[in-house]
């Protein structure tokens, strides 16, 4: 398929985009909203860090803002397995 080809659907707007995509895989936006509160918690807590130095407390935010992400991810494979294949299987009995 060319680019030439490529039209994109009429009537979809952005917010419908992310409801549609919400509805398909509802980890995904709670994914952004844990790494966007770990950052801005970050942020917040970087006048209150003591000795400790900028570089150290940047990683610390980064690690944890990744594993919200990362946690996330895990729990989203975990839900569409149990949507496509286990949860078929008990329902048709």
């Amino acid at each position: 398929m060319s680019s030439d080809d490529f039209e994109p659907e009429k009537g979809d707007t952005v917010s419908s985009k992310l409801l549609k995509k919400t509805k398909e895989s509802p980890f995904v936006p709670i994914g952004m909203a844990g790494f966007l509160a770990t950052v801005a918690y970050g942020v917040y807590r970087i006048r209150s860090r003591g000795q400790q130095k900028m570089s150290v407390h940047i990683i610390h935010t980064r690690v944890a803002a990744q594993g919200f992400v990362v946690g996330a991810m895990t729990f989203g494979v975990i839900y569409s397995m149990y949507k496509e294949y286990i949860k078929p299987r008990f329902s048709d009995e």
